[in-house]
This record gives structure tokens, C-alpha cells and sequence, in this order.
């Protein structure tokens, strides 16, 4: 375990491993991001429910391990790029964030301290044990302060950028469950998918990126309800002929 990362389950070649870039709300104690303590309960610091999902897809085995963010993605959003300026955020949804108005060396500090460990230890362990299928499980908000207007009523989105292997079956999955899917929705993989970019699209592995409906997961039915239904799109996908190139590679 590290500061930077916490993981569940074991790793193994051939099978699924979930990354939760934001899965955490947790600051350092020897960190002061300058905003009031109450959003760190909000959707700009943590996608919620993706931790309590996680676990449960690990207990069901539907995933084999997951490997979960540490700190809140306030403190370091790390499904970015490194050189990007919102891997340290100063502002969110129309909240400031003083405490990220660093200098270089304080930038270099914090990216050395949380970004890289969390991304080294995700690639040596898809190189240790190489996965057939990465699940990337988010949560996104029914609704944004800073765009009130903008109408976000998927259950749950499927995002992708340049391979699409896995998308169409997991929609097809997710339809079946009888959800309201988001294709690309409510943003696009082809633009915000850094993550699933290095560790998965740069090295071949089959993924989907999944986006759950925060209001749906926010108590322990709802993320049972999810958990259930996205064991079932993993066994689907599972048995579909993409994934079973991959296995066969």
C-alpha cells in the first residue's frame, strides 16, 4: 500500500483489473488546499461510489483486483496528462483552490509524490500480470454548478477514445440491464481518457471506461445495484470475441 494508491483483490494475467483514478476524497494532513472542508464530499473531489463498486466487484470476482487513487483529485487529479495543468487543479466547478497555486518545484513535489507512484505501480502491475480487460470506473454529477442548464439524464456512460473494442458490447450489456447509457456521454474518452491512454491503449489491452451516475451510487443499495449490474457486463464482455483475442494473444 502507498499514500498514492491503495488496491484490492490480486492481480492476474488474463483477467480484469478496475482503476479508480478518483476514488478517494482523502488530503494529507500536512496538506492545506485553502476550500472549505464540505467539498471534499462533493463531486470535485471524489467520484462517488466508485470505492464501495470497486469492492464489491472484487468480492463478487467479477474483477480480479483493483488498483484505487489515494487522495482526493483535488490534491492531484491523476487521469490527466502529468504536463497538464489541471493534474493539479486550481479550480473546480467554479470552487477555487488556493492551495494548488504552486510554483514549479512545489508543482514537481506534489506530482512526485502522488501521480507517478500511483501510475508506476499501475504499470508494473499490468507488467507483472498482464490483464486481458481494464475496467476505468468513474461517477459523474447529475448536475454542474458551473453549467446549471446542461441536462445529464444517462444512468451511466461508456466511454472510449481509440479502441473501441469492448464499447459497443458493454453498451449492448448496460442497455440489456434496461439503463439510460451515455455513448461518449456526458463527455467523451477521445478527450478526457489519459489514463486509460498510457496503460491501456499504449500497451494493447482491451478497456472500457465506465461512468456511473453519482445519485445512483451515493447509498449501499444503490452500489449493490451497480455492482451487480456491472458483474454482469463484465461476464458478457468476458465472452466476447474481442476479449477473447486478447486472452488468446
Amino acid at each position: 500500500m502507498s499514500e498514492a494508491w491503495s488496491a484490492l483483490g490480486a492481480p492476474r494475467a488474463g483477467g480484469v483489473l478496475l482503476i479508480g483514478d478518483h476514488a478517494s476524497n482523502l488530503v494529507p494532513a500536512d496538506m492545506d488546499l485553502g476550500i472549505d472542508p464540505s467539498l471534499l464530499t462533493q463531486h470535485i473531489a471524489i467520484d462517488l461510489g466508485v470505492a464501495e463498486v470497486a469492492a464489491l466487484l472484487v468480492e463478487a470476482g467479477a474483477v480480479d483486483a483493483a488498483i484505487l487513487g489515494g487522495v482526493s483529485r483535488l490534491v492531484v487529479d491523476c487521469n490527466r496528462d502529468e504536463e497538464a495543468p489541471g493534474a493539479v487543479p486550481i479550480a473546480s466547478d467554479g470552487h477555487a483552490i488556493p492551495g494548488n497555486a504552486l510554483d514549479h518545484a512545489g508543482r514537481e513535489v506534489r506530482i512526485g509524490r502522488f501521480f507517478r507512484p500511483y501510475h508506476d505501480h499501475i504499470a508494473a502491475t499490468i507488467a507483472a500480470h498482464r490483464p486481458a480487460m481494464i475496467l476505468s470506473l468513474h461517477s459523474f454529477t447529475p448536475s454542474l454548478a458551473s453549467d446549471p442548464e446542461q441536462q445529464r439524464p444517462w444512468q451511466v456512460g461508456v466511454l472510449y477514445n481509440a479502441d473501441e473494442r469492448l464499447a459497443g458490447p458493454a453498451i449492448a450489456a448496460l442497455e440489456a440491464e434496461g439503463m439510460v447509457v451515455g455513448d461518449q456521454l456526458p463527455y467523451s474518452g477521445k478527450l478526457l481518457n489519459a489514463t486509460m491512454n498510457r496503460h491501456a491503449e499504449a500497451n494493447g489491452i482491451a478497456y472500457v471506461g465506465i461512468e456511473m451516475r453519482q445519485d445512483l451510487v451515493r447509498d449501499a443499495a444503490g452500489q449493490g445495484l451497480f455492482a451487480e449490474r456491472l458483474a454482469r457486463m463484465c461476464h458478457k464482455l468476458a465472452l466476447s470475441p474481442a476479449l477473447e483475442a486478447c486472452r488468446g494473444a
